[in-house]
């Protein structure tokens, strides 16, 4: 452990709640839970509004709206809350090479390796730089711990929230960490805190009151060495950069298991695209194709395929995931499904003529007469398709909505063929709410606007407003071009 506190640990307060709040101004203040609205869904984040009330991450969503029913219940976007992680992990990046992202609101920084801090006043320094930074870009707020270890960094920024700066000591450590619970330990959870406890240990003290040689009869060699360590607040853990991303998957749970094949054939499809889009955005390409069924017995398959070379082509993967299901039986019913691409390369001239020459071979095997399949098609009879209505638009609570006459909003709700909205925007008062139609033509779902106000851009780089395109701060378009 050091001598200085140069380990730093981010946790951004509330992270979607708090990102809902600051985009819809008539929810400030109030109790907001963002996760699954469904019979099955389960708390992702809630505002410490809705905390008086006892809600928590991980609960059952049906649980959380009893406990508050007056609570504003919405959908993840996790779009937006992806950027905002990328600017505050730009901030973090800043300050050091070394990173360790451990989600998109969460990571530790070695403040030492990039000459940030080196004593405890310039650590405390940059902690409180750092705040400032992280509320001037995004327009939230993050507790920051500074501690000699990754283990008590983290813990100062538990202590922190929300919204503060907690240095912890050198030598201080030990009478600290006495007196808290077992479950304050990395790796201590309900099923070892509670082995403990049966033991007639509790807290951190009588971890090392206990000695090694218990702790070891109790957990096991590994555990046991690694928990006593710890007691006496020594973590040798470093910090490790940020690693390259393996793989970029998307899937849905539903709230009812699917039994129509076609139906499990067209949620495949949409899941593609949605992995492609982001692989996209990343800049990359992939040549393996993975899919992921997990069926009413809670039993999961995967299966995958591996392409000639690498691609980001939305038909070239739906094509691959559309053989995968294939091999699949899914007649009890299936709960939950994911796409992925892995073995990931940086889109380069030599991916396009491997795809190129994918897609030429594939189109020769089919034949010049065969008739090319579409996801919202169910097929052909003779040589006249039949047509398929399109079906009702949907509007999940919380997301970005445009009309054509009254601007941008948020969907508040939708049901019986109406969608509630409430037109606002981060920069505005609370707004007016109106009801439309759910096939209103002149009602469109719409990217999300920036927080903080001097940046109003789209999704592809380009201009909102009085915005310069190079401040914008969205993903460039392949090949650099400003």
């Amino acid at each position: 452990m050091r001598t200085a506190p140069t380990i730093l640990h981010l946790d951004m307060d509330a992270f979607f709640a708090s990102a809902e709040q600051a985009a819809k101004p008539s929810l400030r203040g109030k109790a907001v839970v963002v996760g699954g609205l469904g019979p099955r869904g389960v708390v992702a984040t809630a505002s410490y509004e809705a905390r008086v009330f006892g809600v928590h991450s991980a609960m059952p969503m049906a649980q959380a709206r009893r406990l508050a029913p007056n609570a504003a219940y919405l959908v993840p976007r996790f779009a937006l809350y992806r950027e905002i992680s990328e600017q505050v992990m730009g901030l973090l990046r800043a300050l050091s090479p070394l990173v360790e992202p451990l989600s998109l609101d969460e990571a530790f920084v070695d403040l030492e390796a990039g000459e940030a801090a080196w004593d405890e006043a310039s650590a405390r320094l940059a902690g409180a730089k750092l705040r400032v930074d992280i509320r001037t870009v995004t327009g939230l707020t993050g507790s920051v711990g500074l501690a000699g270890s990754k283990m008590l960094a983290k813990i100062a920024s538990e202590q922190a929230k929300p919204d503060g700066l907690v240095v912890i000591e050198p030598g201080t450590e030990r009478a600290l960490l006495g007196p808290m619970s077992v479950r304050t330990l990395p790796g201590v959870g309900p099923a070892t805190g509670d082995h403990l406890r049966r033991a007639g240990i509790t807290t951190v003290d009588e971890i090392a009151e206990a000695g090694e040689d218990e702790l070891v009869r109790l957990l096991g060699k590994a555990h046991g060495h690694a928990l006593y360590a710890m007691a006496l607040a020594h973590d040798e853990r470093p910090v490790v950069a940020e690693r390259e991303t393996k793989s970029v998957s998307v899937e849905d749970t539903y709230d009812v298991d699917i039994h129509d094949r076609m139906r499990v054939g067209l949620e495949v499809q949409r899941l593609a695209d949605r992995c492609v889009r982001r692989l996209r955005d990343a800049g990359l390409s992939g040549r393996t194709i993975v899919l992921k069924v997990r069926r009413y017995d809670f039993s999961t398959l995967t299966r995958s395929e591996t392409l000639r070379g690498p691609t980001d082509d939305p038909g070239v993967v739906r094509e691959a995931a559309a053989r995968l299901l294939e091999a699949v039986d899914t007649t009890g019913g299936v709960r939950l499904l994911g796409v992925g691409v892995s073995g990931l390369a940086d889109y380069t001239q030599e991916d396009l003529f491997a795809q190129a020459q994918a897609q030429a071979e594939a189109e020769a095997a089919a034949g010049e007469s065969a008739v090319p399949e579409h996801p919202d098609e169910e097929g052909a009879q003779d040589t006249v398709p039949e047509q398929v209505p399109p079906a009702e638009r949907r509007w999940p609570a919380g997301h970005d909505v445009r009309h054509a006459e009254y601007g941008h909003g948020w969907v508040q709700g939708s049901g019986l063929g109406r969608v509630t909205v409430r037109f606002e925007t981060p920069y505005s008062e609370p707004g007016r709410v109106r009801t439309f139609r759910t096939d209103d033509v002149a009602l469109e779902l719409a990217d999300p606007l920036p927080l903080v106000r001097g940046t109003v851009c789209d999704r592809r780089g380009g201009e909102v407003g009085s915005a310069p395109r190079a401040e914008c701060g969205w993903p460039r378009p392949r090949g650099g071009a400003a």
